[in-house]
């Protein structure tokens, strides 16, 4: 959340000087939000540098970086659910699936992920998840599903979709008196959320997160080495890899909602 250094996808430049490190024929090659990591060296601000256990396979814990570190902050940081709890994840792709794993770290029992696609539903057992909602399949709104589910509702729940009706549905699903929704996914930037004042009225808690509330620079040599201490399983959210001149293929991966996390091999 630093003001100097928070994500600014339109600078494409140095904070320093103003100007970009890279260059072909003479032209500018802009920076890619202050990391410029499709390329085998990079030039970034200190501030975004983290410097970790050196034993680290770098092909596994670059995965750390983004994403998983948000949905499992998203859970251990900020819904902190109680041993025991009940858990929802709304969406799960990468980010859904690092929060019903920090769900499961954190001792929670019972984690209902909601997704639209059932053939995600198996490999997310695989991250703690114990039951499953598609919404598909319900003609009453998912969080009246929920709460019927839970007798009243979920203790916490964790939305990584980015679309506004899973934020609302998210929000209107945890118990009155002590529930906590958290928000993690990035809407359109029209979207609007909209929910009666009497949910806030009844105690329930709406939070929202950026990096899963993690200090990049302090806290992810510490995710690293949950990683290291094998409590934390890298290897289950990597299911691609592909050389960097099949980049596309990853981006193809990636819009048809298959596979979870793919490595760019920096080779040809």
């Amino acid at each position: 959340m630093c003001d100097l250094l928070r994500i600014n996808t339109d600078r494409g430049v140095m904070i320093g000087d103003g100007k970009s490190r890279f260059s072909i024929n003479g032209k500018p090659i802009y920076h890619f939000v202050g990391t410029s990591t499709f390329s085998e060296y990079t030039v970034m601000h200190v501030g975004c540098v983290a410097k970790i256990n050196p034993e680290a396979p770098l092909d596994k814990v670059c995965v750390l970086s983004c994403g998983i570190s948000t949905g499992l902050g998203a859970s251990i940081n900020v819904a902190k659910p109680p041993k025991g709890s009940t858990v929802a994840i709304f969406g799960l792709g990468a980010v859904g699936l690092a929060a019903a794993e920090g769900a499961r770290i954190a001792g929670a029992s019972r984690i209902i992920g909601v997704d639209l696609n059932p053939s995600r539903f198996e490999e997310a057992r695989k991250f703690g998840c114990t039951e499953f909602v598609n919404p598909k399949d319900h003609n009453k709104p998912v969080q009246q599903v929920l709460a019927e589910m839970t007798n009243g509702g979920v203790d916490r729940s964790v939305e990584c979709t980015g679309n506004i009706n899973a934020m609302i549905q998210a929000f209107e699903c945890v118990h009155d008196g002590w529930g906590v929704a958290v928000l993690v996914g990035v809407p359109h930037k029209d979207a609007e959320f909209k929910t009666h004042p009497m949910n806030f009225l009844n105690e329930r808690t709406l939070k929202g997160t950026f990096f899963g509330n993690f200090k990049p620079r302090t806290d992810l040599p510490n995710v690293v080495e949950l990683y290291m201490k094998k409590e934390l399983e890298v290897e289950k959210f990597i299911t691609h890899s592909v050389p960097f001149s099949e980049i596309n293929k990853a981006f193809d991966l990636m819009a048809k909602g298959e596979g979870i996390r793919c490595i760019i091999r920096m080779e040809n």
